[in-house]
């Protein structure tokens, strides 16, 4: 059964302490928190039992220990697997002028027309293709790639509709 009074006693009590010790164990402020929160969750769980336990605190302090380590593994394994994937990819510039003008006028199209303008000209799918993914008939998807190039060249500027027209883009 647990006791709340009890418990909240022990959090009182122990609860820097616990702190200043995840601190030293992951060597990280906010880290600690985290550890030190679970391990209070997993002790609130348990409490019937470890408001009797000879030790709790000291329960506390290895379950937030074996924690730091979980957590370390894991984010080892993470460093080893990008490592394992190569150099990171180069940094991507901001978005041009024209970019920041298509994204705008994409915004103001209807979801299915968005979408099918992006399967078709950024992912290469073919209007059947497009028309099976999103459980349509083919002439929808034609239209719907119709009526969104018409959309995006009349938002456009006339400068930047012709360019992504020639770059195939629209």
């Amino acid at each position: 059964m647990r006791d709340a009074g009890s418990f909240d006693d022990f959090y009182r009590s122990t609860s820097r302490r616990m702190l200043r010790y995840g601190y030293a164990v992951a060597g990280d402020y906010v880290e600690a928190q985290d550890l030190v929160q679970e391990a209070y969750a997993r002790a609130w769980r348990q409490w019937g039992r470890m408001s009797t336990h000879p030790a709790p605190e000291a329960w506390l302090r290895l379950v937030v220990a074996r924690l730091a380590t979980d957590r370390w593994r894991r984010l080892n394994g993470w460093r080893a697997a990008l490592i394992r994937s190569g150099p990171p990819p180069a940094v991507v510039p901001p978005p041009g002028e024209d970019g920041v003008l298509l994204l705008d006028a994409l915004r103001q199209l209807p979801a299915a027309q968005r979408q099918a303008l992006a399967l078709h000209y950024l992912v290469d799918m073919s209007v059947e293709e497009i028309a099976r993914e999103t459980q349509v008939p083919v002439g929808t998807v034609k239209s719907w790639l119709s009526r969104g190039r018409a959309r995006l060249a009349a938002l456009l500027p006339d400068g930047a509709a012709e360019e992504l027209e020639a770059n195939d883009v629209a």
